[in-house]
């Protein structure tokens, strides 16, 4: 057993690492030590939670000798210069998803990573989850039988909670197929245990005041033969934690009360406020009661034996009888992100959530878009099926 401490260092203080907060706050083994953002009201937050150095321009926090892991959670555009520039200094990378906005961008971050010997991580992701990793274990010991189809849905308000203006647009990462269907093709590439190797897929938009693509239907096929049906819809009408016993996306207790409040809040509140008063240093974090794991709503694995269902509590087994695997609420949000990365760098085991994943987790979502722009299946290089 070591007492070695992963010493962190976060390039973004926004809404991505207030959601990723929480792990740094409650796993021993890992400390933040440093912070790089252009606003001066979350450097002086950082410094007083974590007193911690706080650096306006990320180039200082990736020189910081104390750095053992950069953790990459600055806008979209901006991740291929963060990531490689951390991987030049010599420091391991974890970094948001999605991983870059073109696959030659993801190219440039593995080789950087590879010519400084250091480890490359894409996360978190809803591919992290508790119970789809379990319910991926269950699938992997062949007591179902094989798997052979996938069924994702889930219907939120994403597109009505504040943005920036490069979130709505899709030329700079903009709109839920680059930062939704990430998750929800994570998941089923961890439940197929296969790469994604045909899309054939529908972007949708319908809102002009918003005006990225706002939901998508798409039909994965993996290399060995697995069918994945993927529904997403960020209108904020049907609310998908309804078929999840009201827990939400990061675990928290929800209400059905709650109905409209996104849309309700925009309608009455000026956007770049709103957006501003979600980043870390804009005003007291959000402690939410968290009842149940992370999920990026429901989600069916149908083996041939039996149906799986991984829920915020556990794993629900449909077969010749109903059996629930329950799994309490974790002590530690995203532990499993921790997990991996401690295996990578310390252990110097394989990563699931390596570059390469990451590299084809965009592939299918750069598919989602071409093939919906062009009305056809588009066939990715990944398996034994390419053009």
């Amino acid at each position: 057993m070591t007492d070695r401490i992963l010493r962190f260092g976060v390039i973004g203080l926004s809404r991505g690492f207030v959601l990723t907060r929480p792990m740094f706050l409650g796993d021993p083994r890992v400390r933040l030590v440093a912070a790089a953002d252009p606003r001066p009201e979350a450097r002086a937050a950082f410094e007083a939670e974590f007193a911690g150095r706080a650096y306006e321009a990320a180039a200082d926090l990736c020189a910081d000798p104390e750095v053992d892991v950069v953790y990459v959670a600055s806008p979209h555009d901006l991740h291929v210069d963060h990531a490689t520039a951390a991987a030049r200094a010599g420091k391991h990378v974890l970094v948001e998803k999605p991983m870059a906005l073109t696959l030659a961008d993801c190219r440039l971050m593995r080789a950087a990573a590879a010519e400084a010997g250091v480890r490359l991580l894409v996360g978190p992701s809803h591919g992290y989850d508790a119970p789809v990793v379990r319910a991926a274990e269950l699938i992997r010991t062949g007591r179902f039988g094989a798997l052979r189809m996938l069924t994702l849905i889930n219907f939120t308000d994403f597109m009505y909670r504040p943005r920036r203006p490069e979130e709505l647009d899709p030329a700079a990462g903009g709109g839920v197929v680059f930062s939704q269907a990430a998750h929800q093709v994570d998941v089923a590439c961890r439940l197929a245990g296969a790469p994604v190797v045909r899309v054939r897929a529908q972007a949708l938009g319908w809102d002009p005041e918003r005006r990225a693509e706002g939901a998508y239907q798409a039909l994965l096929t993996f290399a060995n033969g697995v069918s994945a049906s993927l529904v997403y819809s960020g209108y904020g009408r049907f609310d998908t934690d309804a078929l999840m016993g009201w827990v939400g996306e990061l675990g928290q207790r929800r209400s059905p009360d709650d109905y409209g409040a996104a849309r309700r809040r925009l309608t009455g509140g000026d956007e770049a406020e709103l957006k501003r008063l979600r980043a870390y240093g804009s005003g007291p974090a959000a402690e939410a009661e968290r009842v149940g794991h992370e999920h990026f709503g429901f989600v069916l694995a149908s083996c041939e034996r039996a149906d799986l269902r991984p829920t915020a509590t556990a794993v629900e087994v449909y077969g010749d009888a109903r059996e629930v695997i329950d799994l309490p609420p974790p002590e530690v949000p995203r532990r499993g992100v921790v997990d991996e990365v401690w295996a990578a760098v310390v252990e110097g085991r394989p990563a699931t959530h390596d570059g390469a994943w990451g590299e084809a987790n965009l592939a299918a979502c750069l598919a989602i878009l071409e093939s919906s722009r062009e009305g056809r299946d588009v066939l990715l290089p990944h398996g034994g099926d390419e053009p």
